[in-house]
């Protein structure tokens, strides 16, 4: 049976605005800014092997700011989960430390970005400094997801209950869930 404080983040009074219960909107938002960011990292070090890299030098940098842009719905959405959780737990910690992490990030890439613009040169290979901080910022979002990976599938936060979730693996149940996917 699960306790007050369980329940209180897998039920939190603003599901409405994190999403609905059982099915929070933050880990759909995330993936825009790990995609966005992962891609460009691929093409800027597909910029040191081409020939003429310039599209994916600036590709890269837009690919930098869909992320940026892309992580602040996410970080909203994720602060509200945030308040859900009870605080003084480990789950509350975790979810402190995978906060911190995930601006350090969202700043890092920021500057990235702006460093970018500002030494942006037309068909150059993305330089080795921002290529860095990229790769460095993308392993520490690495951290971060394993974090936000423990608050859900460890701990539970905004996750459906047990009960619920036997549900799916009743036989012969056909709940509402069941029915639209099917």
């Amino acid at each position: 049976m699960p306790s007050d404080s369980q329940l209180q983040a897998k039920r939190p009074v603003s599901a409405s605005l994190a999403g609905p219960y059982g099915h929070p909107f933050h880990p759909i938002l995330v993936t825009v800014p790990i995609g966005a960011w992962v891609t460009s990292l691929v093409f800027d070090i597909a910029s040191h092997v081409v020939h003429r890299p310039g599209f994916l030098t600036q590709g890269s940098e837009w690919l930098i700011a869909v992320g940026v842009i892309g992580a602040l719905p996410a970080a909203m959405v994720g602060f509200l989960d945030l308040f859900a959780i009870p605080a003084g737990t480990p789950a509350f910690r975790t979810a402190l430390v995978h906060m911190t992490l995930n601006l350090l990030v969202s700043a890092a890439y920021t500057v990235n970005f702006l460093w970018r613009h500002s030494t942006y040169t037309d068909g150059g290979s993305v330089g080795l400094g921002s290529l860095i901080l990229a790769a460095l910022s993308l392993a520490v979002l690495g951290i971060s997801g394993h974090l936000g990976g423990k608050l859900a599938y460890r701990y539970g936060v905004r996750v459906a209950d047990e009960s619920t979730q036997a549900e799916g693996y009743t036989p012969g149940h056909s709940g509402s869930d069941a029915r639209s996917v099917v």
